[in-house]
């Protein structure tokens, strides 16, 4: 039996459908190796679209260091992102004894498991 070709719709829609296949594998990749957990990648990922498309998802100020901030959506440099500068007031008046130039306190080290293996966080 002779197998039939493939027709130039099918072939067409094969090649239109390749970029959303690559940007699926590459989101399922990044989603994997992440130092963020899988929640907070997404909230990560989403927020390099801006903050409008962010807050829709997940509302609140992004604070360095943390998932969804990004330079570019802080762009008073204070370390908020998709915030104003009274909610960085908020934060440091929040902490009795702190100043605004206070070092930020780090977290302690978290497990992360893929399968069987264990990676710690830094």
């Amino acid at each position: 039996m002779r197998r039939k070709a493939l027709s130039p719709l099918r072939i067409l829609l094969m090649v239109l459908a390749l970029p959303l296949t690559i940007g699926m594998i590459t989101i399922g990749v990044y989603l994997r190796i992440s130092d963020y957990e899988r929640h907070e990648a997404v909230v990560h990922l989403v927020a390099l679209a801006g903050c409008d498309t962010v807050q829709r998802l997940v509302p609140g100020p992004f604070f360095e260091g943390r998932p969804g901030y990004h330079k570019r959506n802080d762009p008073d440099g204070d370390g908020v992102a998709c915030g104003t500068r009274g909610l960085q007031r908020q934060r440091t008046t929040a902490m009795p004894g702190t100043a605004g130039n206070a070092p930020r306190q780090t977290q302690a080290p978290r497990e992360r498991t893929v399968g069987t293996a264990k990676f710690l966080k830094p």
